[in-house]
């Protein structure tokens, strides 16, 4: 949409109601093709059509509201019967310099041969049947009938089996211009008989231009900033960009500033946006939640907040895989200049998973009676996964023996309240940098299974005990591999390149040869595994169990232990582990309480 294209348009002085104004979306409101912004491919389909005299019996025209679909219908009508007085054009044009004969009423909606019908309450399919019978007379007036049908989606199944044949053989002075914003729940037999427009949303530095050459023509001072936040509120709508921008005058009383269009929309400053998401980014739990609250004081929307939020995560997201996103004019500069340090620093994994909370923590806060304080659950929650290890790092730091350095969640400790994790203060690039050394550790010496880490230059591997072999497939990932050993192998004789076992009735049938081809590959020389008749040791899962229950006994014969569950009447002993001390003796780690 854009401002008419002369002075006699239906955007003139001339045109405007007698003692009332007229609003920004009617009185710019196009009337010829030239008028129409973000639309190119449509307007460059029916020129070439009208040039060469291919233009069909029916269009539709389909996209989101505001796009300018009704618009693009009457444009349509008005270039089938553009005429001017001294008859100089004999047929239809794209080219109307000057408003035609016949043009001003089409525009207004009052042509006798123009006719548009609201399909939401014109549906039936008597109303169809009128439009059948009045379409096989000629034109009063005009060269061509043109029947626009708005929200064409709203007739019912019989409407349109009624339209099908008249719509497929129009007499030659019909036309028909359909459009609608659910193009799925169009039949299909209808849509096959219609030259089909899918109306782009406007891009958001498209949309800002065009506000600000309003803005020119109306005289208003206008800050770039607070049309870049009423395009982006717009969300590629122009009528809803200039009723925004309506209301933003009227708000303003004067220069529309960004701050007075935030407080109008109830947005967030974008800055202060960034602001948060760097706390979050951080682990910065108490700088998160005082931001958060600052800007709740001032009057913003948690749940706007959280979109906000989400909306530059996914920006961030798209300037790490296209930088040239970072381009765009609708930005602030803290925008562009910020959100390509963040997508340098982040990893992808970081940026996925703060979306996905967002995107959860968005719909609780909509939903729950205390937003601000909804919204504050959400941040604390993003703010202490972002020192979080990943699985990927765990798994590691676990195969490393343990020695991994794995990066600290944040806590509130100190007198500042900040996070004590590293990446409160050193940014997110030392974090990262921190976790990839630490996964890098080497390996104890004294592990049964040490030679793995020179395997790729050693040509064989040497196993010394079924333990081992355990931690082999371990080592390997080959969790299924390593929990039949445990669970389903009873051991009888194991040498190097040699076991023996016995199986339970629940092992794979296929185990032995899987283990054998496994061995083989794992160690770079040929194994023999033989299923023998003997009963074998018990599995080591049966050990753990044995050893894990006689430790049970020893902790429940334990005076403490007696006298702790004396004291707490329904307590019982909960998860028991080990803790090497000085005698070496173990220790109860845990009794919890269980209260029925």
């Amino acid at each position: 949409m854009s401002e008419p294209a002369s002075p006699a348009g239906p955007g003139s002085a001339a045109d405007m109601p007698a003692g009332g104004y007229r609003v920004l979306a009617r009185k710019y409101r196009p009337s010829s093709f030239e008028d129409l912004i973000g639309q190119e491919a449509m307007v460059r389909t029916i020129s070439n059509a009208f040039e060469s005299g291919r233009i069909p019996q029916a269009w539709i025209l389909t996209g989101v509201r505001g796009v300018g679909k009704t618009t693009t219908a009457r444009i349509l009508a008005r270039a089938l019967n553009y005429e001017l007085p001294d008859g100089s054009i004999k047929g239809p044009t794209i080219h109307m310099p000057e408003m035609g004969v016949q043009d001003q009423a089409i525009i207004d909606s009052r042509h006798i041969d123009v006719l548009e019908m609201d399909a939401a309450s014109h549906n039936s399919v008597d109303d169809v049947r009128q439009i059948n019978d009045a379409v096989r007379y000629a034109p009063v007036s005009a060269r061509y009938k043109v029947y626009i049908l708005d929200e064409v989606h709203m007739l019912s199944g019989a409407a349109f089996n009624a339209l099908l044949k008249t719509l497929e053989e129009p007499p030659p002075h019909a036309k028909f211009i359909f459009a609608t914003t659910e193009i799925r729940k169009v039949p299909v037999t209808v849509l096959s008989r219609c030259q089909r427009f899918d109306l782009r949303r406007i891009d958001a530095s498209v949309m800002v231009e065009h506000l600000a050459k309003i803005a020119a023509k109306e005289n208003i001072e206008a800050e770039p900033g607070a049309l870049a936040l009423i395009a982006r509120a717009a969300e590629g709508s122009v009528r809803d960009a200039l009723s925004l921008f309506d209301q933003g005058i009227a708000h303003a009383a004067g220069p529309v500033r960004a701050e007075d269009v935030r407080q109008m929309l109830g947005l967030a400053d974008r800055v202060r946006i960034v602001d948060l998401f760097e706390a979050l980014m951080k682990g910065d739990i108490a700088g998160a939640l005082s931001e958060l609250r600052a800007q709740y004081d001032i009057g913003a929307d948690p749940s706007v907040v959280l979109s906000d939020l989400a909306e530059f995560t996914h920006f961030v997201t798209r300037v790490k895989v296209v930088p040239n996103v970072a381009d765009d004019v609708s930005l602030s500069e803290a925008e562009r200049v910020r959100g390509r340090a963040f997508a340098t620093q982040l990893s992808m994994r970081v940026l996925s998973r703060c979306w996905q909370m967002l995107l959860k923590g968005i719909g609780e806060v909509q939903a729950s009676g205390r937003p601000v304080a909804a919204a504050e659950m959400v941040l604390v929650r993003i703010a202490y996964a972002a020192d979080l290890p990943s699985p990927d790092e765990v798994i590691k730091s676990l195969g490393d023996g343990g020695n991994a350095q794995v990066a600290r969640a944040p806590s509130n400790g100190g007198g500042n309240g900040a996070s004590s994790g590293p990446s409160a203060s050193q940014g997110f690039a030392p974090r990262v940098a921190a976790r990839s050394s630490g996964s890098a550790s080497p390996r104890p010496s004294d592990e049964p299974v040490a030679q793995l880490g020179t395997a790729e230059a050693a040509p064989t591997l040497t196993l010394g005990s079924f333990e081992a072999l355990i931690a082999l497939a371990a080592d390997k990932r080959d969790i299924t591999t390593k929990m039949a050993l445990e669970r389903d192998v009873r051991l009888v004789r194991f040498e190097d390149g040699q076991l023996e076992i016995a199986l339970t009735p629940a092992a794979p049938k296929t185990f032995v040869h899987d283990l054998q081809r496994k061995l083989t590959t794992w160690t770079g020389k040929r194994w023999v595994v033989v299923v023998s008749r003997e009963q074998g040791a018990p599995t080591m899962r049966a050990q753990a169990d044995d050893r894990d229950a006689e430790l049970r006994v020893q902790v429940m014969e334990d005076p403490l232990v007696k006298a702790v569950l004396a004291k707490f009447p329904g307590a019982t002993v909960g998860e028991i582990t080990r803790r090497a001390d000085d005698g070496g003796a173990d220790a109860l780690a845990a009794v919890e309480e269980n209260e029925d």
